[in-house]
């Protein structure tokens, strides 16, 4: 079954945790189309400098959550901070968990989770410097490989990336999620 996949980010993402997953979903036969505040390119962050240039497929004015199975937020630290105050962003982000999609998100891409308003009861990991931010916006935060709570799929690192396509995949595949908080 073919499947379409969105990937926000902006400048300053990690680039491994948008290249990996993005490969891994291409590799399933899917589409993964690079979402974004700005047109043309986004720069990644390559662990220590800036790294490539991506080309953005669309914008988050023309993007639409009811297109895509799925949503991957790469981290970084500059890209989700950026994105967590932009309302388009958060709005794009919240379209997903309300229509019970899958949603993949690594590192500190949880920090635009927070400000979307989506974590407060969610069984989560992240960059470990992140964690209070998420615990304080009511997150049960755990320090695991990968963590999957009702179509939510966070990992911690790069070296996660692995377990955390494998969860992703799984994810898409299962489809929409009922949420079932107590």
């Amino acid at each position: 079954m073919s499947r379409k996949i969105a990937i926000l980010a902006t400048h300053g993402f990690e680039e491994s945790e948008l290249k990996s997953p993005k490969e891994y979903i291409e590799q399933q036969g899917w589409t993964a189309e690079i979402i974004s505040p700005e047109s043309g390119t986004i720069k990644s962050w390559a662990e220590k400098n800036w790294g490539q240039e991506y080309p953005v497929d669309l914008t988050i004015a023309d993007a639409n959550a009811s297109d895509y199975d799925a949503l991957v937020l790469p981290g970084g630290v500059i890209n989700p901070d950026k994105l967590r105050t932009n309302n388009e962003a958060l709005a794009f982000v919240k379209a997903f968990f309300d229509q019970k999609k899958p949603v993949a998100t690594i590192c500190h891409g949880p920090w635009t989770l927070i400000n979307a308003g989506v974590v407060d009861g969610r069984r989560v990991t992240s960059v470990k410097s992140i964690s209070q931010d998420l615990i304080n916006a009511g997150a049960n935060w755990v320090d695991e490989e990968v963590v999957v709570d009702q179509g939510l799929v966070t990992s911690r690192t790069p070296e996660d990336l692995p377990a955390f396509n494998k969860k992703l995949v799984e994810e898409i595949n299962e489809g929409k999620h009922q949420l079932q908080h107590s």
